[in-house]
């Protein structure tokens, strides 16, 4: 058993072994840990400095997040856009690949929070889904999502990679994790390797907070770049975590000191369970513009909303707003004209 697989079996999923280290109250934890489950790796839960901060907020369960009815469990309709159970074709040239269903930390505010970590949950048929990439000419761009892709073995990820290989028009392969920041010790030597065998392989990682990026998570990130793949990050816009500028911005020069490329800032997804953490589409305008011109261009990642009923992602940039700001209108990818409601 390797280093990063002996951190798993270490991890704290009950509100009791919680209270226990914080000497903090568990009970009403427990419905919340009963409906969305609860994974803090010992290192995530190492930069933890007190009960409510930027690293607790992400990874402890909230009351809050069954007090949330008003939104819907997968608004942006993957289900409804999955040809195979667990395959998302929501844009002609690519699709999502949902290869696993456990993470090393299930973040609060997960956009499958519906079922990541839960039983009701099962990664797609490898089979049929490389099937139906095959026979799909006009598929060249295939992301590796879940959970976390990288929480597979080395043996399994290798085996997906090189079905997906196998496929003539299958140009760019995508791995999205979080594995740097919440498991480190995964990104070893031998995985960054095998990774290597599989180019052009891009990776998106998920920092949302300065003090996410340690000298064991740059390491991660050191090893996967020095095999020469390119790594991007993916924000997510969190109330209490980083909707300050000057916590954004210095985010985004930390990932550039360790090869890491800010890609997107998302505004929350409307998905129940995590409306505590929802900001303004307003306040990420404000958190962005303040990027511009006080900091490196290449430090100014695309701030995007996902339209709900898996209508695509679109620019905030190119948002129209009524007088009264209460309305927001935007123009997806089909040319449709779209009314983005923040609730």
């Amino acid at each position: 058993m390797e280093a990063w697989e002996h951190s798993l079996k270490k991890c704290i999923t009950s509100p009791e072994e919680l209270a226990g280290l914080f000497h903090a109250p568990g009970e009403n934890l427990a419905p919340v840990v009963g409906r969305y489950p609860m994974r803090i790796t010992p290192y995530y839960l190492g930069l933890i400095r007190e009960p409510g901060d930027p690293i607790w907020r992400q990874c402890v369960p909230d009351p809050a997040e069954l007090h949330d009815f008003t939104q819907s469990p997968d608004p942006l309709d993957e289900e409804r856009l999955s040809p195979v159970p667990g395959l998302i074709h929501r844009y002609p040239d690519r699709v999502v690949f949902l290869v696993s269903t456990a993470c090393a930390v299930y973040c609060r505010f997960c956009m499958r929070k519906r079922g990541v970590g839960c039983q009701g949950m099962s990664p797609a048929p490898v089979d049929e889904a490389v099937a139906y990439i095959a026979s799909k000419p006009q598929i060249r761009d295939v992301i590796l999502s879940g959970g976390d892709p990288l929480l597979l073995s080395d043996d399994r990820l290798d085996q997906i990679l090189t079905a997906l290989r196998r496929i003539p028009h299958v140009e760019i392969i995508r791995i999205g994790t979080r594995a740097p920041v919440t498991l480190p010790e995964r990104v070893t030597v031998k995985l960054a390797r095998m990774l290597k065998r599989h180019q052009p392989l891009y990776v998106n990682t998920h920092f949302n907070h300065p003090s996410e990026i340690t000298e064991q998570s740059a390491r991660a990130c050191a090893r996967l770049a020095d095999a020469g793949i390119q790594l991007g990050n993916q924000s997510v816009l969190l109330k209490g975590v980083n909707d300050e500028p000057q916590v954004m911005r210095e985010l985004m020069q930390r990932l550039l000191a360790i090869r890491v490329r800010p890609y997107y800032i998302h505004q929350m997804d409307l998905v129940q369970g995590t409306a505590h953490f929802r900001t303004r589409v307003a306040d990420g305008i404000r958190v962005t513009a303040a990027l511009r011109g006080h900091t490196s261009g290449l430090a100014v990642p695309h701030y995007v909303i996902d339209l709900p009923g898996g209508k695509g992602k679109v620019e905030v940039a190119s948002a129209r707003f009524s007088p009264d700001g209460s309305r927001i209108t935007v123009r997806n990818y089909l040319g449709e004209e779209i009314e983005y409601r923040e609730t």
